[in-house]
């Protein structure tokens, strides 16, 4: 069938592009993630909507689509935390393999799942292989106490393929906004929280209306580079989405910092000995994430 006729609607620039309704870009991203359309249809698509922007009923259909093909994770009832990694480290390390660890240690089930879509930054999966955690080449049942890795092309490979399109054209896609959105747990099994990041504050405002117009529970805060852990430095706000209600948990900490924790080189094996020297008690847990642990502990362990 092609989505030719969406990409009409989609591409008329940022004034006179027609936004979709739920079913249609249900549809559309159907046809994306079944990879029935060609390269040029894809490219097409994707810079038609970095232009235009998603509107949340645009998302919510995407991730609609996305939901009903995902090979999902059972959780058997288990406390479960979603932690979406696709940032990587520029700047800082990336402390979301601590933020996944920590919470391990509490007995709730960790699900990661990401794919490395820049070449030059420093992603969570190769601090998780330093550390012992492998990718899974499939996906595995949750379990307490646990953390898993699942790259994203295990999870279904048309997104991972929409995921790939940055790499050609250097722009984001919707499908980058999408897997920070999506709950890759069978939600017959139970009941998992998603935490999600955002990078700059118009992404608040898209992400936090997607999720109360689906009703997911989900925690979301401004991540460190776009990664779903709090930046180890500042305490940033942090709300809360459930049953499309929110609510604030936590405040921004404002003022000047008067003390900035020791954090590890931007490489794999120094961040993997910093968060396991943390996990020892040899190194403080920043106050910033053992705040976001308790956050999480909240929702998934009331």
């Amino acid at each position: 069938m092609g989505i030719g006729h969406y990409i009409k609607d989609i591409g008329r620039g940022k004034d006179g592009a027609r936004a979709l309704s739920r079913a249609q870009a249900a549809d559309l991203m159907g046809q994306v993630l079944d990879q029935q359309i060609s390269d040029l249809e894809l490219g097409a698509f994707c810079i038609a909507m970095r232009i235009k922007g998603e509107t949340s009923e645009e998302m919510a259909g995407f991730l609609d689509a996305t939901h009903a093909r995902l090979n999902k994770v059972p959780t058997g009832q288990v406390p479960t935390v979603v932690l979406p990694s696709y940032n990587g480290a520029r700047k800082l390390p990336v402390l979301t393999p601590l933020l996944a660890l920590l919470l391990a240690r509490e007995g709730v089930a960790v699900v990661v799942h990401g794919s490395a879509t820049e070449d030059k930054r420093v992603c969570s999966q190769a601090v998780f292989s330093q550390l012992g955690i492998e990718a899974l080449a499939q996906v595995a049942p949750a379990a307490a106490g646990q953390v898993q890795f699942i790259p994203t092309d295990v999870l279904h490979a048309g997104l991972d393929r929409l995921l790939a399109v940055r790499r050609v054209v250097g722009l984001r896609n919707p499908g980058h906004s999408l897997v920070k959105l999506m709950n890759p747990c069978d939600s017959e099994s139970g009941p998992a929280l998603v935490v999600s990041s955002y990078t700059h504050p118009e992404y608040l405002h898209s992400m936090s209306a997607t999720f109360a117009l689906t009703g997911q529970h989900a925690l979301l805060l401004r991540g460190t580079e776009g990664e779903p852990v709090a930046d180890a430095r500042r305490t940033p706000a942090m709300d809360v989405f459930k049953d499309g209600q929110n609510r604030r948990v936590q405040d921004q900490q404002e003022g000047s910092l008067m003390q900035v924790p020791e954090l590890p080189a931007i490489d794999a094996a120094a961040t993997a000995v910093y968060v396991e020297h943390v996990l020892q008690g040899l190194l403080p847990v920043p106050q910033a994430i053992a705040l976001q642990v308790q956050h999480i502990l909240q929702e998934v362990k009331p």
